[in-house]
């Protein structure tokens, strides 16, 4: 779950929100199981144990002031911005294994300006103002915010991507290196095994090493591979087992 999804989920859920002319709002039983992450069902549930056992997210509510009646007839009433607050404060720290990362991301969301100013700016309702006040409402910082958080986001998911680009390349040097390993050892141009001895080698040197090298590997039923270099063209590669017997001889 992302910033981005939640946005989603906000303009989903728009029309299943409310606004009274006092500014107090509230939402379906559907769209505040959309914002927690959980299924109506689950929610529902638990607001219908309030007149027979109460559930913990039901002793949560009425601990606020709301009474068993209040919470059963939410199911077709709607639920309050206060309660909505409690249902998402509890999937997200409250409910153990049911606890819901959408429902932690929306808390971390909503608790910079709460879920009324939300809900009031989703539906356009605007309380009077006055001069004195600043031009950005907290919505819009809210907002600012969110999106800032969206940028950022992207921005990650970008740097995964060149990530996995990168693994990817090296996934394929490593293929290739285990290509030129083989029972004899590892394949090494004359060049590239002097180098790797610390060896200084002229080119003549390295030619009458490589004839040599390659007598070896036919005799022994060695293909010699091939490979393009950008001094001295087309070289071969050799096991290391044949480079070490050709330098080991001295003869050039």
């Amino acid at each position: 779950m992302s910033q981005i999804e939640i946005v989603e989920i906000i303009g989903q859920i728009k029309q299943e929100i409310e606004v009274d002319a006092n500014g107090q709002a509230k939402a379906s039983l559907r769209a505040t199981a959309r914002l927690a992450g959980v299924s109506d069902k689950a929610i529902g549930k638990a607001l219908e144990s309030a007149n027979l056992e109460p559930s913990k997210l039901a002793q949560m509510l009425m601990q606020q002031s709301f009474d068993a009646a209040n919470l059963t007839d939410w199911r077709t009433s709607g639920i309050p911005d206060t309660a909505i607050a409690i249902i998402l404060e509890y999937y997200a720290y409250e409910a153990g294994r049911y606890c819901t990362k959408q429902a932690r991301l929306v808390c971390r969301s909503f608790n910079t300006i709460g879920i009324r100013a939300w809900i009031q700016d989703k539906l356009g309702w605007n309380k009077p103002t006055n001069p004195s006040e600043t031009a950005m409402t907290q919505i819009q910082l809210l907002a600012a915010i969110a999106q800032q958080m969206a940028q950022q986001e992207q921005y990650l998911l970008e740097q995964q991507q060149q990530q996995t680009q990168i693994l990817a390349r090296l996934k394929a040097v490593e293929v290739e290196q285990d290509r030129v390993n083989t029972p004899c050892g590892h394949k090494y141009s004359v060049v590239g095994f002097a180098n790797l001895q610390g060896l200084e080698i002229s080119v003549k040197e390295a030619g009458s090493k490589g004839r040599k090298a390659s007598a070896l590997c036919r005799k022994q039923g060695i293909e010699i591979e091939r490979i393009h270099d950008p001094r001295f063209g087309k070289v071969g590669l050799y096991p290391e087992s044949v480079l070490i017997e050709v330098f080991s001889t001295g003869q050039n």
